[in-house]
């Protein structure tokens, strides 16, 4: 029944999202309706209307891989929209109670504590926090003193005011990674642990309620962010976003900068910043002081090892 409900909801903001003209419709004159009309996406994908509505209401859930492709071409759909919607027409993979929990294999832990200069970390269901090396901590915040059920990059950016500060375009990013959990519900609709965080994102965040309900679809390749840390200032990262093989649903994230820029100073400079914290005392005075010592000395032009 959650399948059928999803792809219901999924069918009906595709096609409000979906213009006549997109489609190759010249609408006539006086038309009420922005997108297309139930009538017109079974026309286009050679179905009839009734069949199309029973999708939309919920009372099918199981389309032919032609009528899948067909609403595909008719939505316009990209590669990662048209993978959502394949998702929502199969069935799920594990039943509930049934997802099994993720490890990170040592030589993973190994490899990204040894990338000193590049924040790098490793996503896994849900957008779980599963590893992290220093810099990732010292850029975003540490994992690793979050009790393990808040391990979660979702939950973290709707949820922490430090993200509205790490992140000067917080929208983008948090309706973005938004999407991302909404493809992973497609392929584990049956997550009990899914379920949990939704609703809880569905109380506390009145954004994530309005992103959620919009059926939009999101994956993470490679991009673009704008950053800021409190204490070395603006950066702007490249990121890229590596499959794990043989590691089901891992995702290994590097953060990089552009050589001689800035933001390849300032990343530098947390490197340094986040390495004297490691070893230095804990209190606030002495953070504060050699967060500052740090700030006016001048950058080795050598890279950070």
């Amino acid at each position: 029944m959650v399948r059928r409900t999803e792809l219901a909801g999924f069918l009906r903001k595709c096609r409000a999202d979906t213009t006549p003209e997109a489609a190759g419709i010249v609408p006539l004159s006086g038309r009420r309706v922005r997108g297309l009309r139930r009538e017109e996406v079974a026309q286009l994908a050679g179905v009839s209307v009734d069949y199309y509505t029973r999708l939309e209401q919920g009372r099918h859930s199981s389309p032919s891989e032609a009528v899948i492709d067909a609403l595909g071409r008719v939505f316009q759909l990209d590669a990662a929209a048209r993978a959502h919607l394949v998702d929502l027409a199969r069935p799920a993979r594990h039943r509930a109670g049934q997802v099994p929990g993720q490890r990170v294999r040592p030589a993973m832990h190994q490899m990204i504590a040894s990338m000193v200069d590049h924040p790098a970390f490793i996503v896994g269901r849900r957008t779980d926090i599963l590893a992290s090396n220093l810099l990732a901590r010292a850029l975003l915040t540490d994992w690793t003193q979050l009790p393990p059920r808040e391990r979660n990059y979702t939950r973290w950016v709707l949820l922490d005011p430090g993200a509205r500060e790490v992140y000067p375009e917080w929208a983008t990013v948090a309706a973005d990674v938004v999407g991302t959990l909404r493809l992973y519900a497609g392929r584990n609709p049956d997550d009990p642990q899914l379920n949990e965080l939704v609703g809880e994102l569905t109380i506390k965040s009145p954004q994530f309620r309005t992103w959620w309900h919009n059926h939009r679809v999101h994956e993470r390749t490679h991009g673009t962010k704008h950053m800021v840390h409190p204490v070395v200032g603006p950066m702007t990262i490249r990121y890229e976003a590596l499959a794990l093989p043989g590691d089901d649903d891992q995702t290994l994230f590097i953060y990089t900068t552009d050589p001689g820029s800035s933001s390849h100073d300032n990343l530098r400079l947390l490197a340094l910043w986040a390495t004297q914290q490691r070893y230095a005392p804990t209190t606030g005075a002495s953070k504060a002081a050699s967060a500052q010592d740090l700030l006016v000395c001048d950058l080795d032009p050598k890279p950070v090892r």
